[in-house]
């Protein structure tokens, strides 16, 4: 129904719109033309009854014009047919009460004619509910009527009217004239919504069909998204890999104070573009719903003392005072959960807090707001002096790729994800991060976890020897390297170089076979993305093979791909163990002991 309508509109098209159901354009048709003729069939009767000296008659007759006239002023100015027909109903029922009971005080066929035309009126234009609320407002004063009659004669002190042969054909005339109205309106309406559904049924089926071709697309351009960034990913690491190898490999030889702080640089850089791309990364694994968290025992004070520890370092080169408190009724217990994701919060959390922080403190604290025996809620805040962050901004800077203004992106640099990766890593646990912060003043980041803690006590940790076998040892291994990249060859050579181990290098999967058919490896290090064939490949045809003791050689997958499911189907494939690129030579030493130890 449209809004600007004047007060001496008459017209009905200014009082229907396209927007409404073919029904509701049809129930205002019906009273706008209805309206007319009941006031022509009450005029009518009006003068049948009033030259007839039948008073009462015309005083209802001239009534219901009235009311007609006025409703239907109503109707084509403020056009609100639900309580203008609510009104008509009224007005219909009373009418035809007080025709049985004081005009007529007798029940004959124009009284049953106008039971009817309301009854059939009112669930066409109300519905089921309201239909049978204003049946029964009419049909049952009429059976009251009839069981007074029946008991005995109804009399009143008023005297009825009596009604000619003319003014019944008139009456009847009118009623079956409305009745033949409202059913063939309402029919032809219904045909016509039944055309419209069965349209809208039709384009329904076009735009499912548009839907599944959009979700098509939508998931091809997903995949490609994710070939895309496996492929970058891999293709950005490995240069990496080079780079962080060298650093460390020219670290390790003693450099000059001078080289050494030229190596810290270039280290510190590539670490940084390193963590660049996890970022990515990782947000891309969560935005796709790739992301499962572990539900393994760990110790949550070591976790936050390794996860602070590397921070610490970094707040005081800064000049930062970095304090860690952790509450004492932590210290005795073992928790369930996923150690990766809680290191990944508190570590982006702790980062950004000393990235904004020119100087004063940052704070790190784990406090126990609940222990229920076996379930313990932890709240972590962490606190900085740093430079704030405006209202406007506290919701703003949890989205991606989102920093508190232009200007702090410019001065402290960065992708913006890391906030995005904790909220987004809170939600997927039912957690919600708190902010409040002053500008200038610095930030609190707050949100509180619910583990399961074991209610067995914790062992007691026993200091082992840093070395876990002798360096003759590691000389003796004969280890087969699959890699194809030159710089990663040199790298990885300079590398074991350093234990004592000289390795045989395959330039593809399928050198690898071969090596592996005509001599004995104690431990393969598989490339996976290599020409003529790649790690999986050549790892499912070494676990083929006859002989039991090279068909169950321990084979550590490296790669430059950080994708979840890599890892994956390392272990479907049969490998023995995972080192992403570029990777720590103190965790690629322990891996390669602990399997060779244990074959």
């Amino acid at each position: 129904m449209r809004d600007e309508v004047g007060f001496f509109n008459f017209s009905i098209y200014k009082i229907i719109s396209k927007e409404q159901s073919y029904l509701d354009q049809a129930r205002i048709r019906l009273l706008y033309y209805g309206f007319f003729l009941v006031f022509v069939a009450s005029g009518v009767l009006f003068v049948s009854v009033y030259f007839q000296g039948q008073h009462l008659l015309a005083y209802t007759a001239g009534l219901l014009m009235f009311s007609v006239a006025v409703l239907f002023k109503t109707l084509t100015y403020r056009p609100k047919w639900q309580a203008i027909s609510h009104a008509l109903l009224v007005i219909g029922t009373l009418i035809n009460i007080s025709i049985v009971y004081v005009s007529l005080q007798s029940i004959n066929v124009v009284t049953l004619q106008v039971v009817i035309v309301v009854i059939v009126f009112s669930y066409y234009m109300l519905g089921q509910t309201w239909g049978l609320v204003y049946s029964l407002l009419n049909t049952v004063p009429i059976l009251i009527f009839l069981l007074i009659e029946y008991q005995g004669s109804y009399v009143i002190g008023i005297k009825p009217d009596k009604i000619d042969q003319a003014t019944i054909i008139i009456s009847l005339f009118a009623s079956f004239i409305l009745l033949i109205f409202i059913h063939n309106h309402f029919y032809t309406s219904f045909l016509k919504n039944i055309k419209q559904l069965k349209e809208s049924g039709e384009e329904q089926a076009v735009l499912n069909l548009k839907l599944e071709k959009a979700i098509e697309k939508a998931e091809k351009s997903t995949r490609a998204k994710s070939d895309f960034l496996s492929t970058m990913s891999h293709e950005i690491r490995t240069p990496l890999n080079a780079v962080i190898g060298m650093s460390n490999l020219l670290m390790m030889d003693s450099p000059r104070p001078e080289q050494k702080e030229n190596l810290e640089i270039l280290r510190f850089s590539a670490n940084n573009l390193l963590a660049i791309v996890n970022d990515v990364l990782d947000f891309n694994k969560i935005e796709s719903g790739k992301l499962v968290f572990e539900n393994i025992r760990f110790n949550l004070v070591e976790l936050m003392d390794n996860v602070c520890g590397g921070q610490m370092l970094n707040a005081e080169e800064k000049g930062l005072e970095f304090k860690l408190a952790i509450d004492d009724r932590l210290k005795n217990k073992v928790f369930f959960g996923d150690p990766t994701r809680i290191t990944q919060i508190i570590f982006n959390l702790v980062s950004n807090a000393i990235k904004f922080t020119h100087k004063g403190s940052v704070w790190v604290k784990v406090t126990c707001l609940e222990d229920r025996h076996n379930w313990v809620t932890v709240k972590f805040s962490v606190m900085d002096t740093g430079i704030g962050i405006k209202e406007t901004n506290l919701r703003s800077i949890l989205e991606p790729f989102t920093q508190g203004s232009l200007a702090a992106t410019r001065e402290y640099g960065g992708t913006g994800l890391g906030l995005a990766i904790v909220k987004r890593l809170l939600d997927l646990q039912g957690r919600e991060i708190q902010i409040f912060s002053k500008i200038g003043e610095g930030s609190e980041f707050l949100f509180n976890m619910e583990f399961p803690v074991s209610t067995e006590r914790p062992a007691k940790k026993v200091d082992e020897p840093t070395e876990k076998t002798p360096e003759n040892f590691l000389a003796s291994l004969k280890v087969l390297i699959a890699e194809d990249n030159v710089v990663n060859v040199m790298l990885m050579k300079k590398l074991l170089s350093k234990w004592g181990i000289i390795p045989t290098i395959a330039e593809n999967g399928e050198r690898a076979v071969e090596f592996m058919q005509y001599g004995n490896f104690d431990i393969i290090l598989m490339d996976l993305q290599m020409p003529v064939m790649n790690g999986f490949d050549a790892t499912n045809e070494i676990r083929k093979m006859a002989d039991p003791k090279k068909a169950n050689v321990p084979i550590i997958a490296l790669t430059a791909s950080a994708m979840a499911e890599i890892k994956d189907k390392v272990y479907e494939a049969g490998m023995n163990g995972y080192v992403s690129k570029p990777f720590k030579p103190d965790d690629l030493i322990e891996k390669i002991q602990s399997l060779t130890i244990l074959n």
